[in-house]
């Protein structure tokens, strides 16, 4: 198993885990995978990204690579321009959603999408044994001007710009001060949206509501739709890879129940084609699939899981319960902007409003926490779990199916020391008596 590798790319607290030292090892370990440069480098707006890539950069350099700095961009902006501008690889500084003190990087591979679970393990094994190639020769350093640009006209390029435009539709954009305060803007006027902005100040204390958009946090851009009467509104997360949608009337919507949307929206364009998602995300996707004569196949949490696994099986769409959706025709990874424009097209196309869409979904409800939990206690919790008398998934951590409609699912945080608890069920008072019971078995067996 991967010792520095999480869920979702590297990740600590800067100044301890993180440090300029390691940063600077990772990097030449990065080299030895990479053999050859350029190699693209971007960052997120957290305070201590801009020094990050300059370690960066310079390992990258002293190993005789080639290096194009495009600075401060969305993650996959980051991922798009690597590919479609023919780099070799590219890394990303962020950690993503989490607390300000964090940062990390993600690393992707030349076809644009993160690198495999097989080559992180190759960049640990060059990290622990600390072989690394130095060259007598630096590596250029140069600057990308077109980064923002290939991506944004990448993302147009997938839907119908002149019936949006004659839609006038108004979009709130809750851009959390992070990294798609740069693209996501511009790409709502591109496409002849109004815009109404909140907090679109990029700060790497996230001071508007943290960098995680949560059910929790978004009043404000809820209250901001209805006062503006927008068509919708959406936020963002750290990086800008994962987004959150809120409905015409204010109403806050779930990964899982936005992905539905999108997925019955595209499968209805192009049936017969292939999800990929992973095991913590709703069963409602079988149904909706099935419609279309598509198939459905599961993997464990991770982006990384689901972007490689969308390759494999040449696969139209993938999502996560998070917020992260992809679109395999314009790249196989998460992508905030890119889902933004797909909800944009769908209302576009439609004499419904975002709520009646919805509401024509067939029914189910989700839920999500946490608690703190070690690895220890973590298998703890696994032995109760399996004891219970339900069928069971274990493919990431274990996952009971309670009845034809219901099920309850825990695993360890690849990126925290906490556990993530996920529920869903056809009814809310159901959905609530799973939950409650669950989470206070799970609480129980990690405090003893």
């Amino acid at each position: 198993m991967a010792k520095l590798f999480g869920t979702n790319g590297i990740r600590g607290v800067f100044g301890e885990g993180i440090t300029l030292e390691f940063i600077s090892e990772i990097t030449l370990s990065l080299a030895n995978l990479f053999k050859k440069g350029p190699i693209l480098v971007g960052y997120d707006g957290r305070e201590s990204s801009v020094i990050i890539s300059k370690i960066v950069i310079a390992a990258l350099s002293s190993a005789g690579l080639d290096s194009t700095v495009c600075g401060l961009v969305p993650t996959p902006c980051l991922q798009f321009a690597t590919k479609q501008l023919g780099y070799n690889g590219g890394i990303m500084i962020t950690a993503s959603h989490n607390p300000p003190q964090y940062n990390g990087i993600k690393v992707t591979a030349r076809d644009g999408i993160e690198i495999s679970r097989q080559d992180e393990l190759k960049v640990e094994e060059f990290y622990f044994k600390k072989k690394w190639k130095i060259s007598n020769k630096f590596g250029s350093i140069k600057n990308e001007p077109k980064t923002i640009n290939t991506y944004l006209s990448g993302i147009k390029k997938h839907v119908n710009i002149k019936k949006i435009k004659s839609r006038n539709l108004k979009v709130i954009l809750d851009l959390g001060n992070g990294a798609q305060a740069v693209t996501a803007p511009i790409l709502c006027r591109d496409l002849g949206c109004k815009v109404v902005l909140i907090n679109e100040k990029i700060d790497g204390t996230f001071p508007g509501r943290g960098s995680e958009p949560t059910l929790q946090n978004l009043d404000k851009l809820s209250s901001m739709v209805i006062k503006s009467k927008a068509d919708f509104g959406i936020a963002f997360d750290g990086d800008g890879d994962r987004s959150i949608f809120c409905d015409e009337k204010g109403k806050i919507l779930t990964g899982d129940k936005s992905a539905l949307l999108l997925s019955k929206y595209l499968l209805e364009k192009y049936p017969k084609s292939k999800i990929i998602t992973s095991v913590n995300s709703t069963y409602v996707i079988e149904k909706i699939a099935s419609n279309s004569g598509s198939k459905v196949l599961r993997t464990k949490v991770g982006s990384v899981e689901v972007s490689r696994k969308m390759i494999q099986e040449n696969a139209l769409i993938g999502f996560e319960e998070n917020g992260g959706f992809m679109y395999g025709k314009h790249n196989h990874v998460r992508d905030g902007s890119m889902t933004m424009a797909i909800l944009i097209d769908l209302l576009a196309n439609s004499a419904n409003s975002l709520s009646q869409e919805m509401d024509a979904l067939p029914p189910s409800f989700t839920t999500k926490g946490k608690i703190e939990c070690s690895k220890d206690n973590f298998k703890k919790i696994l032995e109760i779990l399996k004891a219970e008398p339900y069928k069971k998934d274990l493919t990431d951590g274990i996952k009971l199916f309670l009845d034809k409609s219901s099920w309850v699912m825990v695993r360890l945080s690849g990126t925290e020391p906490i556990a993530r608890i996920y529920a869903e069920s056809s009814s809310q008072s159901r959905l609530d008596d799973i939950f409650a019971k669950y989470l206070q078995k799970v609480k129980t067996t990690a405090d003893r």
